[in-house]
């Protein structure tokens, strides 16, 4: 029996979130959320042929995703400081995001290129970064790596790329 594997995301199914800000520009970084990993579980295996679980083991969250007769399992951290009580919501969410990653979906964001993005392309008030990013496009190989990425923001130039980039062959 063939094992179904899921697809690989969307260019609308990818986040783009600053990492670091520095004087000449800005490491970004690719991410999904927890409701694209269910939504690739619905459609691969079906709303009924998957389950999630968590467990605390050593103060640390760990999410189970489990198909069929296997369970892949992960840990999230602590993701949100906002202290209205949403730590452990996203620590719930990161390890449910790190089970998916282990069930294969998302795997191919390990595979992109470092995102700088020259601080001229982007608008920084108080240090922030007030831009909204997105993946404009994003092609594939046959071994599931990226091999071309463009990203935009919303406060780009008409035609204008906040980061492009393609593989050389």
């Amino acid at each position: 029996m063939e094992e179904k594997r899921p697809r690989l995301l969307k260019a609308e199914e990818i986040e783009v979130k600053i990492k670091k800000l520095y004087p000449k520009g800005a490491v970004a970084l690719l991410y999904k959320t927890a409701r694209v990993d269910m939504d690739i579980l619905d459609e691969t295996f079906g709303p009924a042929g998957w389950s999630n679980d968590y467990k605390e083991i050593k103060g640390n969250l760990y999410c189970g995703i489990r198909v069929g007769d296997v369970w892949k399992w992960d840990c999230g951290i602590e993701s949100r400081e906002d202290d209205e009580g949403n730590q452990k919501k996203g620590e719930a969410s990161d390890a449910f995001k790190r089970a998916g990653f282990r069930w294969g979906i998302g795997r191919e964001l390990y595979t992109a290129p470092p995102i700088w993005i020259p601080r001229e392309k982007l608008t920084v008030q108080d240090n922030k970064v007030k831009d909204t990013l997105w993946v404009q496009q994003i092609l594939y190989d046959d071994s599931r790596r990226i091999s071309a990425l463009a990203i935009k923001s919303d406060k780009s130039k008409k035609g204008e790329w906040a980061f492009l980039w393609q593989a050389q062959s």
